[in-house]
């Protein structure tokens, strides 16, 4: 009996210890800008940690994944072209060997809508992302984003 506890206090001391070393380097926030009655730009801040990268909407074929972001359908509401993003670097990357575009730091993406209806709208949105620091990448990741419009 005592060494199926001892066996049960290893496995669950492995299991904390597995799960205190995930790395999430990267925080996401939204913010919503009311342009006119009827059209908005959702606002999406990635908050990156020192040392990390966050690869573009647009990278070479062969390169990391990009950041990809999908806005879920909604009868509410039109997407009025792509989202933007913010300037970036435009570097040559050791990870990949090849020119790519990425933010540290700090990147905006911001899409433009036009409201089909008023009141109180929930849109809501997923990014797809990778990134990357001098050594490492960490697998591709999904958030679940979501702009409140008041």
């Amino acid at each position: 009996m005592k060494q199926v506890f001892i066996c049960i206090l290893f496995i669950l001391t492995i299991s904390f210890s597995a799960t205190s070393q995930i790395v999430e380097p990267i925080k996401w926030t939204t913010a919503v800008k009311k342009i006119s009655d009827t059209e908005y730009t959702l606002i999406t801040t990635a908050t990156i940690d020192s040392g990390w990268h966050l690869y573009s909407q647009t990278v070479p074929e062969d390169g990391p994944i990009p950041t990809t972001f999908s806005f879920k359908g909604n009868k509410n509401y039109s997407k009025k072209g792509n989202t933007k993003e913010g300037k970036g670097h435009e570097v040559d990357d050791k990870v990949f060997n090849m020119k790519i575009k990425y933010f540290d730091q700090k990147a905006n993406f911001k899409q433009r809508i036009k409201l089909k209806t008023t009141g109180n709208i929930e849109i809501k949105a997923t990014v797809e992302f990778m990134v990357c620091n001098d050594s490492q990448c960490l697998p591709p990741k999904e958030i679940d984003l979501i702009f409140k419009i008041q």
